[in-house]
């Protein structure tokens, strides 16, 4: 075994990230902004392309979410100051550039690319991670996680090398592969098929702070689109208040995730399980940040009446999505379940039709004031204090 990769099977990951993990995610701000794009392409389109408009957006969006998810597992199990974890972030972050770059013409000229490099980072991860621990019982989930994504990567270059209506349909089946995989715990015969017990070893305190570090990062997002969307025509009445409401719900949004009731101690002593499942309420999180910030550039770009409903859809549905992952964090905690966030939701889909019939700017507006109006009922009735680090 060569030196550099001696020792990973008892490494153990430190509380705090690392800078490296942070430069990883500045690559994201790029990947996000090409998948705000995509969404933003998908409400200009006729109507009766837009399903199949927004689950290619999706798919892509599942998709560069695992490879964050797996990566910050693999950086919260391991130290990742290590040389070999170091260069798996690195080559990971070149590959997710590479995606980036390939997202506008993933469902047409460069599929190949797109599928190929994929394929390469989520089957070459837990490909070292298995050869680097062999006899090792830490190795036998890595080599479960690396089965599963060589049945998957078949349909991945499979869906790359058909074209046309067929990449969807290998890609959504190869990527159901892996949420499905991920799900039920990557079972494969004689290497295991019981769902492991923090087999990892899996720092929380770590994989915390990696999701707090990416949320600022998606929350950045939000202020991106609406800068560049009035800086370019300037001020008006219309786009001032638009930015205002923008900022307004970026507020809402920090105090809402970092102050919403101190956590409690964990329910669930299954740190893979509880992993996977604050996992998916930041993807939801994330997913509501991004349709947020395409909302309120829209309606920048365009303020004048009449507004759409796909976009009245995405200016509520953002918030929505957000408020549903921040109470879906509250599942592993002991403490009662707050009731502000879900009354927050109602709120806003009841809102969603009237809202139908009024200017896209009051649009904007009155979203920002409704989440503003969560955010402080919600401060009301915690009367939390102090920041909170929210924790798995």
């Amino acid at each position: 075994m060569p030196s550099w990769s001696r020792g990973l099977a008892d490494s153990r990951s430190p509380r705090s990230a690392t800078v490296l993990e942070l430069l990883v995610d500045v690559v994201y701000v790029f990947a996000l902004a090409r998948l705000a794009g995509r969404v933003a392409d998908d409400l200009t389109i006729v109507r009766h392309a837009l399903l199949s408009e927004a689950g290619q957006t999706l798919l892509f969006f599942t998709a560069m979410w695992m490879i964050w998810f797996l990566n910050a597992v693999m950086s919260s199990t391991y130290d990742p100051r290590r040389t070999d974890i170091q260069v798996i972030l690195l080559a990971t972050m070149f590959g997710t550039l590479v995606l980036a770059v390939s997202l506008p013409q993933a469902f047409g000229q460069r599929g190949l690319i797109f599928a190929c490099t994929y394929v390469i980072i989520q089957v070459g991860r837990p490909l070292y991670l298995t050869l680097a621990q062999w006899g090792h019982p830490r190795g036998k989930l890595p080599a479960r996680v690396l089965t599963w994504y060589t049945v998957s990567a078949v349909l991945w270059i499979g869906g790359a090398i058909s074209g046309g209506f067929g990449r969807g349909v290998f890609w959504t089946i190869a990527l159901a592969i892996e949420l499905v995989g991920s799900a039920i715990h990557w079972p494969v015969p004689r290497l295991g098929t019981k769902r492991p017990r923090n087999p990892f070893g899996i720092s929380e305190a770590h994989l915390a702070e990696r999701y707090n570090q990416f949320f600022m990062i998606a929350l950045a997002e939000v202020v991106l689109e609406t800068g560049l969307a009035v800086s370019f025509p300037g001020f008006s009445t219309g786009r001032t208040i638009t930015l205002v409401a923008a900022f307004v719900t970026v507020v809402a949004f920090w105090r809402l995730y970092f102050y919403h009731l101190a956590p409690g101690q964990s329910a669930d002593s299954n740190a893979l399980r509880l992993a996977r499942s604050s996992g998916f309420s930041l993807m939801l999180i994330v997913a509501g940040i991004i349709c947020t910030a395409v909302g309120f550039g829209q309606v920048i770009h365009d303020p004048h009446p009449p507004i759409d409903w796909a976009l009245v859809v995405i200016i509520c549905g953002g918030p929505v999505l957000f408020l549903i992952g921040r109470a879906y964090l509250e599942r592993s905690s002991m403490r009662p379940r707050c009731r502000v966030l879900p009354i927050g939701v109602l709120v806003l889909v009841v809102a969603t039709l009237p809202l139908l019939f009024l200017p896209p700017v009051a649009v904007a507006a009155i979203s920002g004031l409704i989440l503003a109006g969560i955010a402080v009922a919600d401060g009301y009735f915690h009367g939390r204090g102090s920041q909170t680090n929210p924790t798995l």
